[in-house]
Parts: structure tokens; C-alpha cells; sequence
């Protein structure tokens, strides 16, 4: 179960609730009591629509007066950052794992970086543009296949990688959802697999809801991915989405 923690003023479900060391320590404090085995700390955002690209030093600003607290409460932080430089940065102050939403194929330098750390990496699928008419999961497929073609000829051990689908990112909300109904393909790389589709524009597409409205889309998401191999499950609501895998887990059981 990862947690997500955003430090920025503009990530699409809750920017800006974060940003003040303090609340941001103290949110971290409340998902790891509720459940969470990792806390993913992102600072900047990348919402497909209306982000702002930020700088390196912006990002580590954000990033300087939390992230050691952070990793002091005892559980593994992943740093989503897209940027080797910061990065490199959070696994010296005592980040785990690396979580890049363009999945070693945006920074030529974050490859090399992890393997000479030997620190897991997240790779995630993305897209420069939307394109309704494409076979989202060929794409998928290729995308993934590129990424470890990068992951190995950089050093990166098969054991440090897990694979990520990117719901939400560079596809139509029709897209997002047929990458969930068809995760269990996702398998034939033999690599763990991290579903994040907590608060996700597509839920609004089936129920129309503000991203604070969609707990409940969130969590059908997740039952189904966790149902279809996902092994990590990332989300903003660590109590409820918990609740909610650990009874469908003890239902599955008494069948």
C-alpha cells in the first residue's frame, strides 16, 4: 500500500493541502498508522492538464524541509521525480525508490543513476498526446519494452523494477479504463505491477465528481487491479482503499 503525499500548490486532487512541512509530516504520520508501506512524496506536478514544469532547485525546495522527516518515521520513500537530480538528491537524504512517470525514457542520466545506486525504480507509462484511436495496451507493451531495453543496458537488475500503467496519463478516460480491464496482460513481463487510480479523471467519465467525490470510483479501481495482479496499489485514501482489499480478500477466501 503506497501512500501519496503531494508538497505542491497545484496537484490536481489536493495541491496545495501539503505544501507546509508540518501538515505534510503529519499526513505522512496518519497514512503510515493507517496501513501504508511506503509513502510516495512528489513536489512537482504532473497532472496531464494545466501542471507547470518546474525547476530542479524549485522542486528540491519543496522537497528539502520534509523529505528527511519523512523517512525517519521508519517506512521506504519513494521520490516521484522525473529529474536525476533530484533523484539522486532524495536517495542521499534516505529516499528507497525512484518513481518516474516517464519511465527512464524523459532524463537520459536517471537510467546510470539507478543502477549505480541499485535503487528499485517505477516505471510508468506515459504519452506526449492523447490519441484516441490507438491500441492503448500495444502501446503499453511497446512503451514497457523500451523502458527496460533502457533499464538493462544501464545495469538495472530485473529485481529492482516494477511496472506501472499510468492511469490517467496521455490517455482518454476510455483508454484508463481498458488498461485496468486489461492489466492481467501487463503479466507476460513477469515484473510487479503498481496500479494508481485514486481520484482519476476517468472515474468522473462513468459518475461525473469533483476528485475529492471519487473515493468510491477509486477504490472499485483498485479492488479490480489488485483482482487482475497488481501487487502495490497507490493512493490518496490508505484507511478506506485498505478496508476495502482486505474484506474482498477475506470474501475470495471462503469461496
Amino acid at each position: 500500500m503506497m501512500g501519496v503525499l503531494n508538497v505542491t500548490p497545484d496537484s490536481f486532487s489536493d495541491g496545495g493541502r501539503f505544501v507546509a512541512p508540518e501538515r505534510a509530516l503529519a499526513q505522512a504520520r496518519r497514512m503510515i498508522a493507517e496501513g501504508a508501506d511506503i509513502i510516495d512524496i512528489g513536489a512537482e506536478s504532473t497532472r496531464p492538464y494545466g501542471s507547470q514544469a518546474i525547476s530542479a532547485d524549485e522542486e528540491l525546495q519543496r522537497l528539502q524541509p520534509i523529505l528527511a522527516e519523512v523517512v525517519s518515521l521508519g517506512v521506504p520513500v519513494s521520490i516521484d521525480s522525473m529529474k536525476s537530480s533530484v533523484v539522486a538528491w532524495a536517495l542521499d537524504a534516505g529516499a528507497a525508490i525512484a518513481n518516474d512517470v516517464w519511465g527512464l525514457q524523459r532524463d537520459p542520466e536517471m537510467a546510470p543513476l539507478l543502477a549505480a545506486r541499485h535503487a528499485p525504480v517505477i516505471v510508468m507509462h506515459n504519452r506526449n498526446d492523447v490519441d484516441a484511436d490507438i491500441d492503448i495496451m500495444t502501446d503499453i507493451a511497446a512503451f514497457f519494452t523500451r523502458s527496460l531495453e533502457i533499464a538493462g543496458k544501464a545495469g538495472i537488475s530485473p529485481d529492482n523494477i516494477v511496472l506501472d500503467p499510468g492511469i490517467g496519463f496521455g490517455k482518454t478516460p476510455e483508454q484508463s479504463m481498458t488498461a485496468l480491464a486489461r492489466l492481467d496482460e501487463l503479466a507476460a513481463f513477469g515484473l510487479p505491477l503498481l496500479v494508481g487510480a485514486s481520484r482519476k479523471r476517468f472515474i468522473s467519465s462513468v459518475v461525473p465528481s469533483e476528485p475529492h467525490q471519487r473515493l468510491g470510483g477509486s477504490i472499485a479501481a483498485h479492488l479490480i487491479a489488485a483482482r487482475s495482479g497488481a501487487r502495490i496499489i497507490r493512493t490518496h485514501d490508505v484507511a478506506e482503499t485498505l478496508q476495502a482489499l482486505r474484506v474482498a480478500a477475506a470474501i475470495e477466501d471462503r469461496r
